[in-house]
């Protein structure tokens, strides 16, 4: 889960924990079945909170299941900040954001599951991995390394790449990933006007570690 600030007091603690555990159930259930259908009740029990402390934090189970998804985009997007954050050029940052995606398939499978089943309503939110993408697009577009594209338009395409790659892992399961998003890094690369010889090398280039 994405780390924030404690809150203050122990009211406001046990608050917070509620509000997330509420949380956790919904990414629970996003992940296995993407069943939003789920009595209240259900995601209660499995939150291990009372039925009424539901309408405490959310008004209703839309409410917290976009809340969730929000939730497990900005875990993915922090982990690509960690990993990533010493790589200046944007080609490399997009190039390796599909390559620890395909990787995530296996090391984080919820968040990918839940990125595969909700990430195309988010994919322009401002929060979680859009924004993230959306800058070093326009980092590329502003220093000359990608064509002078739209970057929202740009970030549509990248987007649905990645999430058909997500659909591709679990669907193909006995697939090369780490092959499949090296070959998609490169058409995406050559896509925003980088040169093929340098698209291919940078595609390529070692990537940190996902533990």
């Amino acid at each position: 889960m994405p780390t924030k600030a404690p809150p203050g007091n122990r009211f406001e603690r046990r608050r917070a924990e509620t509000r997330q555990a509420l949380v956790r159930a919904a990414r629970q259930i996003l992940a296995e079945n993407g069943d939003t259908g789920v009595s209240i009740q259900a995601i209660a029990g499995r939150a291990d909170v009372g039925f009424g402390s539901f309408y405490n934090h959310f008004a209703s189970k839309a409410e917290l299941f976009d809340a969730a998804v929000v939730d497990a985009l900005e875990e993915f997007g922090q982990a690509f900040d960690d990993r990533l954050s010493g790589i200046d050029d944007p080609a490399e940052l997009v190039a390796a954001g599909f390559r620890l995606s395909a990787r995530m398939a296996d090391s984080h499978p919820e968040l990918m599951q839940i990125l595969r089943r909700r990430g195309l309503e988010h994919l322009h939110s401002d929060r979680g991995l859009a924004p993230r993408a959306l800058r070093d697009l326009e980092t590329g577009v502003a220093s000359g390394r990608f064509s002078p594209v739209d970057p929202t338009v740009a970030l549509s395409a990248l987007g649905g790449t990645l999430l058909s790659l997500a659909e591709l892992r679990f669907t193909r399961p006995d697939m090369d990933g780490d092959e499949a998003a090296v070959n998609l890094a490169e058409m995406v690369l050559r896509m925003l006007g980088v040169p093929a010889d340098d698209a291919h090398d940078v595609a390529r280039r070692p990537l940190p570690d996902l533990a």
